[in-house]
């Protein structure tokens, strides 16, 4: 699988501006003239770089893609046949745990003929020559219903139904180990509903105001460990953060940059309950998938939604929330 470089769905600004009012309460060395620094000494490289990623074809559904219980990808457009990574979403060897989601296309229930197809490949960005290495394959269940005496079709078994989830395993064998900024946070469902809830939006409403403020080293903060792993998992050169940094700055520099207010979203848990986001409830396939967190701005030919997909935690024996 070739390579994709990612640009960075997360609001990052370098132009001058005002005192901060906020102060976030993580990764306090780092500002917004040191991150592409400091993360460049976290990276390694190795003999063998092994990029994963899942080629997939959708038929008849949107579907999103979970690694670990994290999001990994969603794919809320036309059903077509593609390609995504999924390093960002491995932080160690062995083992990952891969659920998938299936919606309906333009009906209320998922046809008889839906089906999804996800290919695990993988590709040695040490050497390019060799091509993809296919390491295994899924696709969705279905049942064999016979037409006639020679001749059957596959009926999909969740057909009729408003939503379908499965889940699979895969191993993948990667040389690095990352270890997660809430790899120790607390069981967040264990919390009371409600004064969660509460909780988390008025960290949101922290978290929007230094995004509209442009309060830069505060984003450098709050951006920095899911940055990291992103960077580590890709083993990218110093070149390419500073890349994907700068990609961001002519973003979210622009005037027309704007947060959307925080509103129509539910609560939802990710990582087996150590991660927490408010998701937008909404069926518009533009906007769903994603946290309540976004802007809109004029950014590449037009005014286009960029969304900040932060998830919140609370490490054990703090109370207060932090944020990847």
């Amino acid at each position: 699988m070739k390579r994709i470089i990612p640009i960075l769905l997360t609001l990052i600004s370098l132009q001058s501006c005002s005192q901060e009012k906020n102060k976030t309460m993580q990764n306090p060395n780092i500002t917004a003239d040191n991150i592409v620094t400091e993360i460049s000494k976290q990276v390694k490289n190795y003999p063998i770089e092994p990029n994963y990623g899942f080629r997939y074809e959708n038929n008849q559904c949107y579907f999103e893609v979970f690694i670990n219980d994290f999001p990994a990808f969603k794919q809320f457009k036309k059903p077509t046949s593609s390609a995504f990574e999924i390093n960002p979403f491995i932080f160690k060897n062995g083992t990952q745990r891969i659920t998938y989601k299936l919606y309906p296309v333009n009906s209320a229930a998922l046809s008889e003929e839906t089906s999804l197809t996800l290919n695990l490949e993988s590709f040695d960005m040490k050497n390019e020559s060799q091509g993809d290495v296919v390491v295994q394959e899924f696709k969705t269940p279905s049942t064999e219903v016979k037409i006639a005496d020679n001749y059957s079709n596959q009926k999909f078994v969740g057909a009729g139904k408003n939503y379908y989830e499965g889940s699979f395993d895969v191993k993948v064998d990667v040389p690095y180990q990352l270890h997660s900024a809430f790899e120790n946070a607390q069981d967040l469902q264990k919390m009371d509903k409600k004064e969660l809830e509460a909780k988390l939006l008025k960290k949101y409403k922290e978290i929007w105001s230094i995004y509209q403020n442009k309060e830069l080293d505060n984003i450098a903060k709050l951006e920095y460990d899911s940055f990291k792993d992103l960077f580590v998992s890709g083993y990218s050169n110093k070149n390419e953060i500073e890349h994907n940094w700068k990609e961001l700055n002519q973003a979210y520099t622009s005037s027309t940059f704007k947060m959307q207010p925080i509103e129509k979203y539910k609560l939802q848990f990710f990582a087996g309950g150590k991660l927490a986001a408010l998701m937008l409830d909404t069926t518009d396939n533009q906007l769903r998938g994603n946290t309540a967190l976004w802007a809109k701005v004029d950014y590449d030919g037009g005014m286009r939604g960029m969304f900040i997909n932060r998830y919140f935690y609370i490490p054990q024996g703090e109370k207060e929330f932090k944020v990847y």
